[in-house]
């Protein structure tokens, strides 16, 4: 897999220290999306991230995981093309793919986040 550095919003990719690699939407395979995808926490930020109207940073999710988990979850979701992060100042700043996600397997992140909306909601139930 080819990861290219991060690029804001379709700009030139970022360059220095900072810049954090991401596959090129051609790179992302479907195995890697359904691993990431796999994981609850992982599915977690993915449907909170769905739920956002824009970028929200590490820090908004509350995850119940020690930083280092936290940071090795948000990585799995960033090599595997599920989500963009990109620094702003000190904060990471994370956004989904959804564009790409949606050109390159219509249909799966709306199916994947419907099915653990009703997973919740029986779950809440029972």
């Amino acid at each position: 897999m080819t990861l290219a550095p991060a690029a804001a919003d379709g700009a030139a990719p970022a360059t220095g220290a900072r810049a954090l690699a991401h596959p090129d939407r051609g790179d992302i395979r479907i195995e890697d999306v359904l691993h990431a995808l796999s994981d609850p926490t992982r599915l977690l930020v993915v449907r909170e991230l769905a739920l956002a109207e824009g970028e929200l940073s590490c820090s908004c999710f509350g995850l119940t995981v020690s930083k280092s988990t936290t940071t090795h979850h948000f990585r799995v979701l960033r090599e595997s093309g599920v989500i963009r992060q990109t620094y702003r100042g000190t904060a990471k700043m994370n956004g989904l793919r959804r564009h790409d996600l949606d050109a390159l397997f219509p249909g799966l992140l709306d199916s994947v986040l419907d099915a653990v909306g009703r997973q919740a909601g029986r779950i809440d139930r029972g």
